[in-house]
């Protein structure tokens, strides 16, 4: 078996239900994923846009997530420390957890959903941002699984 991530909200490459998206109640979608190395300490998972206008805008950061986890329950609360324990990082839009899909104009832009299995145990402090992560998932990361969905806004 192979380490994957996948999300019962949407198949891979589909367009995402308006109820994970500023278009609806922007609630985080179910996630969940199999078969991580043996030797992961805790995961990290960042959801982020490559398509936006000024470069790739990262829209949940979410770690210490334990590695007996498989997966993240849909509407995780927007708090630093959620009652999973599990801590969540500074998104772009300068808020704690998820902020989700809100495309400018009517074009469709691509989400990926990366899971970091990392050699870190998670003991990170919360409000983390990307580029402070960094050095933790350059230098102790065993593998990434990928997900993709899409979405557009057809009202603008």
């Amino acid at each position: 078996m192979t380490f994957k991530i996948w999300s019962p909200s949407s198949k891979y490459g589909g367009i995402i239900s308006q109820k994970f998206t500023c278009d609806g109640p922007d609630i985080s979608p179910e996630i969940a994923w199999e078969e991580p190395p043996a030797s992961t300490k805790s995961f990290v998972l960042i959801m982020d846009d490559p398509d936006a206008p000024r470069g790739t805008f990262v829209h949940w950061i979410i770690y210490n997530i334990k590695p007996d986890v498989k997966s993240l329950i849909e509407n995780i609360p927007k708090v630093e420390l959620t009652p999973q324990g599990y801590a969540q990082g500074i998104n772009d839009f300068g808020k704690i957890g998820y902020g989700g899909p809100c495309p400018p104009r009517k074009r469709v832009h691509r989400y990926f959903f990366q899971l970091y299995a990392i050699l870190e145990p998670p003991v990170m402090k919360p409000g983390l941002s990307r580029e402070e992560l960094s050095g933790v998932l350059k230098d102790k990361t065993v593998k990434v699984a990928s997900y993709m969905f899409r979405y557009g806004r057809s009202y603008e």
